[in-house]
């Protein structure tokens, strides 16, 4: 958190100094007063200055959302950025953005390019934190979409490596998509799956189970 101290002749001249050079409003601002200072004899003899300490309180929320906006805005893309769901207590926030002409610049390949934002969001976040702050990157629903079509994917192949009896192997994925196809296979008790290989090569196997 960056904090300054200044010293002025009242207390409110100080703060108003303070927030002026860390850029900030005073809600933004934790104020101590270090000296509220005094004017002396006849306001100028033995006068001392007041002198305040002000703190710039970081928000990491919004934080979170002002560095994807930044970034975005670098990037020459138009989309807009929206706190969609905030758990204080989990220490969890989602950010959604919404746009209706170039989301797919942002959601890249299968997901790539929105799992990077998230990724330097987080890091940008939680740089100025004690305890980590879990963030989450979505496009219009596209997780939610994209979950789905892995469900469906793990569904129809548990049934290809039944069939045929033998070692399904699926493409790379990210961890959080091996983790959907892992979680929907529990459902199915003639199958088993794992991962093998290293990051970020690493796959999902599907084999059947013998009965």
């Amino acid at each position: 958190m960056k904090s300054i101290k200044i010293k002025a002749k009242n207390v409110d001249n100080a703060v108003a100094e303070a927030l002026n050079k860390l850029g900030i409003e005073e809600e933004e601002a934790e104020i101590n007063v270090i000296d509220e200072g005094s004017k002396g004899l006849l306001g100028f003899i033995g006068a001392k200055d007041a002198v305040v300490e002000v703190t710039k309180v970081f928000e990491p929320i919004e934080a979170g959302k002002v560095f994807l906006e930044e970034l975005l805005n670098k990037a020459k893309i138009n989309v807009e950025v929206e706190i969609i769901d905030c758990e204080t207590n989990d220490e969890q926030v989602m950010y959604n953005l919404k746009g209706q002409k170039e989301l797919g610049l942002v959601i890249g390949h299968r997901g790539e390019t929105l799992d990077a934002l998230q990724y330097l969001t987080s890091i940008s976040l939680n740089k100025e934190l004690e305890k980590y702050y879990r963030v989450l990157l979505d496009a219009e629903g596209y997780r939610e979409r994209r979950r789905e079509t892995l469900e469906r994917l793990a569904a129809r192949l548990a049934n290809k490596a039944e069939k045929k009896q033998r070692k399904v192997v699926l493409e790379p994925m990210p961890p959080h998509e091996r983790r959907i196809i892992h979680i929907k296979l529990k459902e199915n008790n003639n199958v088993k799956s794992y991962s093998e290989g290293e990051e970020p090569y690493r796959k999902v196997m599907i084999e059947p189970l013998d009965n």
